[in-house]
């Protein structure tokens, strides 16, 4: 009985503590202009469930932030245009995603290749990351010596002893 009443004591002198607003509260006023600008500059959610602003679902209706900086010149930008439309880096149009080199490509000049790999080194690539397990293992992404740490660490050591590979950590 006596923690009882005890608790209800200090509860009661605790409750105004609670109960005080902390915050400074906001006038009707100044919500509503907020409001009036959230609208203005397009930060309102958008109805429907895509979670996204009326100025994201439509960015040319609202005007630009002033955090938007102009880096590149109307001539720039021209050159580009005219370069992407040369080299059919532009997308086709209709719902498709794919770019005019992709789907005519007899049309535009061919794209210089990377230099690849030969065979050797992908099979020596391949052999190090079985080794060591780096091979991604599953639907959850994670690598083999991170499922199996015990496995791995133990090759891993024998292979450093041996002087495969080097001790010092890779970052």
């Amino acid at each position: 009985m006596k923690i009882k009443s005890t608790l209800i004591v200090l509860s009661l002198f605790a409750a105004p503590a609670f109960a005080s607003d902390q915050g400074v509260s906001k006038t009707r006023e100044q919500v509503r202009a907020e409001l009036a600008q959230a609208m203005r500059s397009g930060d309102m959610p958008a109805s429907g469930e895509s979670g996204l602003t009326h100025k994201q679902i439509n960015p040319g209706a609202y005007p630009v932030g002033a955090s938007a900086q102009v880096t590149k010149t109307r001539e720039q930008v021209r050159t580009e245009l005219e370069q992407a439309i040369r080299t059919g880096d532009i997308l086709a149009g209709g719902e498709s995603s794919a770019k005019l080199n992709e789907l005519t490509p007899g049309r535009y000049p061919a794209v210089a290749a990377a230099p690849s790999k030969t065979r050797g080194q992908v099979k020596s690539e391949l052999a190090r990351a079985i080794r060591e397990g780096e091979i991604v293992a599953g639907e959850d992404g994670r690598k083999l010596n991170e499922i199996y740490p015990d496995r791995y660490h133990a090759a891993h050591h024998a292979a450093a002893n041996a002087g495969q590979i080097p001790t010092t950590p890779r970052f």
